[in-house]
């Protein structure tokens, strides 16, 4: 039990270490994979809603000290995203891809809304056209097909790791 929590952990701060530093040298379209809400979502559909929320929280936490002007508002967003897919928990499947990447792709959508409105809207800037297919969607494509990358390592990992368990 502690093993999986250090080794969440770790992998948050590698995935937002990542996410803020090195995937900027691969990035397509001025985007960049939402490393940190792929693994909110994946832990919460690996582990169930109180996971999600703690790795929601923490994820969040680590962007709001980055780049938030407020915080708590990722924090927030991403509590939420971790909260809510960890209902699917219940039908979950380590060799089903397909549930978890509509669910990777409705948080970005719901994500880069949120964005929109906290950072743009609110300052009276109206081109959500302009946001939605520039910034939105390509950062949803791009984070899906990193996500099925993601999903399938932190499945390895979450077997690994249960067999180790189960040794001792």
């Amino acid at each position: 039990m502690i093993k999986r929590r250090i080794s969440t952990i770790v992998i948050i701060f590698i995935g937002f270490i990542l996410q803020t530093t090195a995937l900027h040298a691969i990035e397509l379209a001025d985007v960049v994979p939402n490393i940190l809400l792929i693994l909110t979502v994946c832990y919460s559909y690996m582990r169930g809603r109180t996971s999600g929320l703690l790795t929601g929280f923490l994820c969040g936490l680590l962007l709001d000290m980055q780049f938030g002007n407020v915080i708590g508002l990722y924090a927030f967003v991403f509590m939420t995203i971790g909260f809510l897919c960890g209902y699917c928990q219940k039908i979950y499947f380590t060799d089903n891809y397909i549930l978890p990447c509509v669910l990777v792709g409705i948080s970005d959508l719901f994500y880069g809304i949120y964005y929109y409105v906290t950072e743009f809207l609110v300052r009276g800037r109206l081109y959500f056209g302009f946001a939605f297919t520039s910034v939105i969607l390509p950062e949803i494509i791009y984070t899906l097909i990193v996500s099925v990358l993601v999903f399938r390592l932190l499945n390895v990992l979450e077997k690994f790791l249960a067999e180790k368990k189960e040794e001792v």
